[in-house]
């Protein structure tokens, strides 16, 4: 062989091998801690002045804590099956509560597996078809409603196996705790004083309120603790430095204006990432990221390039069967502070517990201004959060006179067509300026992203809504 051939093939070989992903056992893990129904303010280290986090407070002081980072969807399958695919949830069908994937969706389990990874989870799963979710299970989780109070939700023996065996292979492991969704029976309540406890300015306050409020934090201090000992875990196994650790709270709790609905008390959501030597510690980012761009960002960040990945389904927006999020690992990097100019939500009554026939929502967000469109408002607007003692009493307090407490069971009851809030001026999203004549430009702006958005995912609205029982799945 010639000199010149020779030297070619040398430089190809170089060009291919730039082009590749590092070697699997030079990539970092990943592990990915997630709660079940946790509003995203209710932790020491996002502001609450009641919330026991230790262990949370100590991993946004190891990494950066993200302050607008939003699911699509403020129910539990729509929102990991979007995390773990990448794709918004009327394009992969993941829509209603307790449904399923397309047939032939790819996740996270395919992706990662691709590049030499083992991928598993622990915990909760609430996913469908297992096809699309190969994921290596490791058994021994308890579900909430086993009332068996002094098992714990992760089996943390198994973690420990998983995360030390192979060696020479890394991992991506989800832990995936019940807590703390409904109905909060773990953690000590006694810890907490319902009368000095700061409640959310959209619930009524009467004491069946602050009760459940309680033994609602008791279980936020419950998870906590176990997020302790999957951290101990990865120090004991000596990982902590080679593995990317990111926590998120999934929706808001299971209350009104919080889980089943579009507001942010519903599909903001805690996100902290703690990767040493990468990501600065003690660090916040303000930039607005989805649930959607997770996964092509810790592809990105292993070296794969998240562009080439094919998810099985069509329909992505810029071309093929790509994601529908984006990589923001420079804003991991502090190589930037923004990353998305408006984020979507989708949220369907259609199938849940107590739900509405027919009640469609969608929201737009950017900045400073949302914009929720309820598309059915000739039916009453139901869910299970307008059943049990709490709601009664939230009802009982408006007969008696509360005004406080009539406005809220009003604004839950009874939507307009039409919400938009002023999120600067009203976080908590309870002066709806949707007539106000100076916000017609902004009110415009915002209905034209969000059209353009849903049929870019093919989304009929209120046609899609009635399709819901092609997608419907057990948990």
């Amino acid at each position: 062989m010639n000199r010149s051939k020779t030297g070619w093939m040398a430089w190809a070989l170089v060009v291919v091998a730039l082009a590749l992903p590092a070697r699997a056992a030079d990539r970092p893990n990943i592990v990915l801690f997630i709660c079940d129904d946790m509003t995203w303010t209710d932790a020491g280290c996002y502001g609450s002045p009641d919330a026991k986090t230790p262990n949370l407070d100590k991993l946004a002081s190891e990494g950066m804590r993200f302050t607008r980072c939003f699911t699509s969807t403020a129910m539990c399958a729509p929102t990991r099956q979007q995390l773990y695919t990448g794709l918004w949830p009327v394009r992969s069908g993941a829509f209603p509560n307790h449904s399923r994937v397309h047939a032939g969706t790819k996740s996270l389990g395919h992706h990662f597996k691709d590049l030499g990874y083992r991928v598993a989870i622990s915990g909760k799963k609430h996913y469908g078809p297992g096809e699309s979710f190969p994921f290596e299970t490791i058994p021994g989780a308890v579900h909430h409603d086993t009332g068996q109070r002094d098992n714990k939700d992760l089996n943390l023996p198994g973690i420990s196996r998983f995360i030390t065996r192979d060696a020479g292979q890394p991992y991506f492991l989800i832990c995936a705790t019940n807590q703390p969704h409904s109905p909060w029976n773990r953690g000590d309540a006694s810890a907490y004083d319902p009368a000095r406890l700061k409640l959310p300015p959209t619930f009524a306050d009467t004491p069946q309120t602050r009760r459940a409020f309680a033994d609602y934090l008791a279980e936020v201090a419950y998870m906590d603790a176990l997020l302790g000992e999957v951290m101990a875990a990865l120090d004991e196994a000596g990982q902590a430095d080679n593995t990317v650790l990111l926590f998120t709270s999934e929706q808001g709790i299971g209350m009104p204006f919080g889980k089943w609905t579009c507001y942010d008390a519903g599909l903001r959501t805690a996100l902290v990432v703690r990767w040493p030597g990468v990501v600065e510690a003690g660090s916040t980012a303000d930039a607005m990221v989805q649930y959607v761009d997770i996964v092509p960002t810790l592809l990105d960040a292993v070296g794969a390039d998240p562009a080439r990945v094919d998810t099985g389904r069509p329909g992505a927006p810029v071309v093929g069967n790509g994601f529908d999020g984006r990589s923001f690992l420079p804003v991991l990097q502090g190589e930037s502070d923004s990353f998305r100019e408006f984020t979507f939500g989708v949220h369907t009554t259609r199938g849940i517990i107590h739900g509405s026939a027919c009640y469609p929502i969608r929201s737009v967000r950017g900045e400073r201004y949302k914009l929720i469109r309820n598309l059915n408002t000739d039916e009453p607007f139901s869910n299970i959060a307008q059943r049990g003692p709490l709601w009664e009493s939230w009802v009982a307090a408006a007969k008696a006179g509360d005004a406080h407490a009539a406005n809220a069971v009003k604004r839950y009851r009874e939507r307009p067509a039409v919400e938009l809030y002023d999120l600067k001026n009203d976080p908590h999203e309870m002066n709806n300026l949707a007539d106000d004549p100076r916000l017609h430009n902004v009110r415009a702006r915002l209905q034209k992203e969000l059209d353009a958005w849903m049929v870019q995912q093919g989304d009929a609205g209120v046609e899609t809504e009635l399709a819901v029982k092609k997608h419907r799945t057990g948990k």
